[in-house]
């Protein structure tokens, strides 16, 4: 039956939880998915969820500490000594027990890891630490199963079942040498079909898709993308298979920098939740904002720059919130693209060309735009000259705002910045100065003031 964490279903465990009753509270979650539990526990206070955590055994409550935001198991975790932290760990796999300790402080993560009984896990997990955040080496787990070439398959069944106990998924085997340098990989149908004697070097696969430890995170989620992985070797800079990352990391990590990149693009320069405190929400958000107070207050210098035409063609004021709207709009459209293709690998040739092509579109557009104005002043029965000023200006505006757009996150890309902070408000705000500017400046020329 699908689990339902209903009102009168939370208040009873809270109450259970008031009360201690640990054997009702175990029970009552016996057959409740970790998934599940996660969800529980995010609608429960942090010493409430604490308790349950130490209520239940740490095989599931391990799961249930992995589907948490980075924050609530933060807050979990503070209410656990760190013996109780620690069998939680054991639990997990490695890639999963590394992220967890490294949000805790250094002197908690050492206790941890001096109180872990298992210490070739300890060990791995301690590896991992050292890799650089943002590379392979911190993605990969260091479960895995592995053969030797020289083995026989009778031999390899036997140490493939010694090494799945302690793997949650088996998505490969891999094939080493005598020294554990990646040769390739064995294939379930061939392990199944092939004689007991066989060895297998003569069977198994030699071409298989691998990083190394220092390769970035974006790079294997390209990898893994563009081949349909489920699973990718890491291995060091000597050949020497160290871990594997699997398909679930990557959709963690893909979650996560989309959740990033649109945060970007709405302004907010830190990673940050609902949640967090005012003071962590306004150091996220207040940076762009000024950048777009600053953006307004030129706005409204060129504005003072041409009180002339607002004098004499008073009409052209009401039209100066649709030009910069539609300036930010194509933008932020260009730029989305872009970005939207670097991030997926096919924004490829030359810059002049890709210029070349926003330029025919933003042509396009602008025009149709355009037409439609002059069929509004029609409409209204507007001065035609203005009428062709305003379109004018917007289809120049939208040329401008298009090639904006496009160029600034190419450049940002290879100078090595992130180019989702080219979206949103920087965009916005750029291509609202140089449409408010460009709109009278036209204006200036075409009526004459």
């Amino acid at each position: 039956m699908k689990f339902q964490l209903t009102t009168n279903y939370l208040e009873k465990i809270i109450r259970l939880i008031a009360k201690k009753d640990d054997n009702v509270i175990r029970d009552l979650l016996h057959e409740v998915h970790f998934a599940d539990i996660a969800e529980l526990l995010e609608e429960l206070k942090p010493e409430e969820a604490a308790y349950l955590i130490k209520s239940l055994e740490s095989k599931i409550t391990s799961e249930a500490l992995m589907e948490l935001d980075e924050d609530d198991r933060e807050k979990i975790l503070s209410y656990l000594s760190t013996k109780e932290i620690a069998k939680e760990i054991e639990e997990m796999d490695t890639d999963d027990a590394a992220d967890v300790l490294a949000e805790l402080d250094d002197q908690i993560q050492k206790k941890v890891i001096e109180i872990i009984e298992d210490e070739e896990h300890a060990s791995d997990i301690v590896e991992l630490l050292t890799y650089d955040k943002n590379t392979a080496g911190a993605l990969m787990a260091k479960e895995l199963v592995q053969v030797k070439e020289t083995w026989t398959i009778a031999g390899c069944v036997r140490e493939m079942r010694r090494q799945a106990e302690n793997i949650t998924r088996v998505h490969s085997i891999y094939v080493t040498d005598k020294d554990g340098k990646l040769k390739g990989r064995l294939s379930l149908k061939d392990l199944l079909t092939a004689s007991v004697k066989t060895h297998i070097i003569d069977v198994y696969i030699p071409k298989v898709d691998f990083v190394t430890v220092t390769t970035e995170d974006e790079e294997v989620a390209r990898i893994m993308q563009k081949y349909d992985l489920e699973a990718i070797p890491v291995v060091d800079e000597n050949g020497i298979l160290v871990g594997r990352i699997t398909i679930d990391d990557i959709v963690d990590f893909i979650k996560e920098e989309a959740e990033k990149d649109y945060q970007m693009a709405a302004g907010i320069s830190q990673d940050v939740e609902a949640d967090d405190s005012i003071l962590e929400l306004t150091k996220a958000r207040l940076p762009w904002l000024v950048l777009g107070l600053f953006g307004g207050l030129g706005s409204v210098y060129i504005l003072q720059g041409f009180e002339e035409a607002l004098f004499n063609y008073p009409i052209l004021f009401f039209f100066t919130p649709l030009i910069a709207a539609m300036a930010g709009n194509v933008g932020v459209q260009s730029s989305a693209i872009i970005v939207q293709g670097l991030a997926n690998d096919v924004v490829k040739g030359s810059l002049f060309y890709r210029l070349l092509k926003e330029l025919g579109l933003a042509l396009i557009n602008g025009t149709i735009l355009g037409l439609l104005v002059l069929f509004f002043g029609f409409i209204v029965d507007q001065d035609f000259i203005v009428s062709i000023t305003i379109a004018i200006s917007m289809l120049v505006v939208i040329v401008i705002a298009a090639l904006i757009g496009t160029f600034v996150p190419i450049i940002l890309d290879r100078k090595g910045i992130d180019p989702a902070i080219a979206t949103g408000p920087f965009i916005t705000t750029s291509n609202d100065i140089f449409g408010i500017f460009l709109f009278f400046y036209i204006a200036k020329l075409i009526l004459g003031f």
